[in-house]
């Protein structure tokens, strides 16, 4: 059982080695732009950062300056009037969640190839002309979905669709996280509706399990109910605080899911058949050493994977497929089914009723 944990390649997407690098604007300078993907392009092997994209031109310029590669800063007005695109082929959009919409449509209307961090947009409608406006213009349009590419839940999704732990019956995923203390600041954008979303954890924690769920079971959610509470005055203009959700997916499979951000930081996804288990802790948090635990009958198995830079990982993959010319995935229809379903979790909380998705 050890060999079935461990043999696969850790990028079992990769076809092609011989591939001229894709070039990156980096729209949104905040901590997770600079601290997390301009140092997982510059230490990958299929993109460089060019240009920086920012709502102040000396900070754009200033982080251009201090990148590898770059050596163009525009101010968010100087790229939607169309400013150096000559000088990327693609862009990498790290705004506030409602504002994503106008950064993906000028990317589109330039001709540009599209990554754009989870959740794709604040609301359906919005991730709607999304993908529309992308497959308008006929470019790709990928969701930054980053534990897709992560080497170990990919195995855990071989796994489940080879059968190894039977037909699945029910998943378990769960994420929290202390964001006052990671984000000292109650004004910040993730607890603000008009920018981030109808709420804060589900968006921002919940569709971690849920997309995740969706990648290993390969399968889709019909229906939602759902429990949400805020009482901590922080988080006074979202109603969840905390979360628990269940999901039923198309497969028939079942899930019950929790996402705070006002909690211990804590992650985990397992997926029970009906003859095994496989799962991952920690799961969802980036550059941590996780354990693999497959299980089947009355045999166990324990895998310590490397830490890896998951980043890193979604970049190199999003390099690759574009260059190539290969089909990407997660896309813009993938993720579109994301904010659907985070709308119908707040709307079963508020409703306290069982909500069904409607088909994308």
């Amino acid at each position: 059982m050890d060999d079935a944990l461990s043999a696969f390649g850790r990028r079992d997407w990769r076809t092609d080695t011989d591939l001229e690098p894709l070039r990156i604007a980096m729209i949104g300078l905040g901590w997770w732009t600079r601290e997390e993907a301009i140092p997982a392009v510059a230490d990958g092997d299929f993109c460089e950062t060019t240009v920086l994209v920012s709502s102040e031109r000396e900070k754009a310029e200033t982080a251009a300056d201090e990148a590898d590669h770059a050596e163009t800063g525009l101010t968010y007005e100087g790229f939607h009037a169309g400013e150096a695109t000559d000088e990327y082929d693609a862009v990498y959009v790290a705004t506030p969640n409602a504002t994503h919409l106008e950064f993906v449509e000028s990317a589109a209307e330039f001709g540009k190839a599209v990554l754009c961090e989870k959740p794709m947009e604040a609301s359906p409608d919005r991730a709607r002309r999304m993908v529309e406006a992308c497959e308008d213009a006929g470019v790709p349009l990928m969701v930054a979905y980053r534990m897709q590419t992560d080497p170990a839940v990919r195995r855990a999704r071989e796994l489940v669709q080879q059968g190894a732990i039977g037909d699945p019956v029910y998943v378990h995923g769960s994420m929290s996280q202390r964001l006052l203390e990671m984000i000292p600041d109650p004004d910040q954008w993730r607890l603000d509706p008009d920018l981030a979303g109808p709420g804060a954890s589900v968006t921002d924690l919940g569709i971690y399990p849920i997309n995740t769920a969706r990648f290993v079971l390969d399968a889709d959610p019909e229906a939602v109910s759902a429990f949400t509470r805020s009482g901590d005055e922080a988080f006074s203009d979202v109603p969840d605080e905390a979360a628990t959700f269940q999901v039923q997916f198309d497969d028939g499979t079942l899930a019950v899911c929790a996402a705070s951000q006002h909690a211990h930081q804590s992650s985990h996804l397992t997926v029970v058949g009906t003859e095994g288990q496989v799962g991952l802790e920690p799961a969802f948090f980036d550059r941590a050493n996780r354990r693999f635990t497959l299980e089947v009958d009355d045999t166990r198995a324990n895998v310590d994977y490397e830490e890896i830079d998951q980043m890193r990982e979604e970049f190199d993959y999003f390099g690759h497929q574009v260059r190539s010319g290969r089909e990407i995935y997660p896309d813009g229809r993938h993720g579109l089914v994301d904010i659907e379903a985070i709308e119908a979790v707040y709307e079963s909380a508020a409703a306290d009723a069982r909500v069904a998705l409607t088909e994308i």
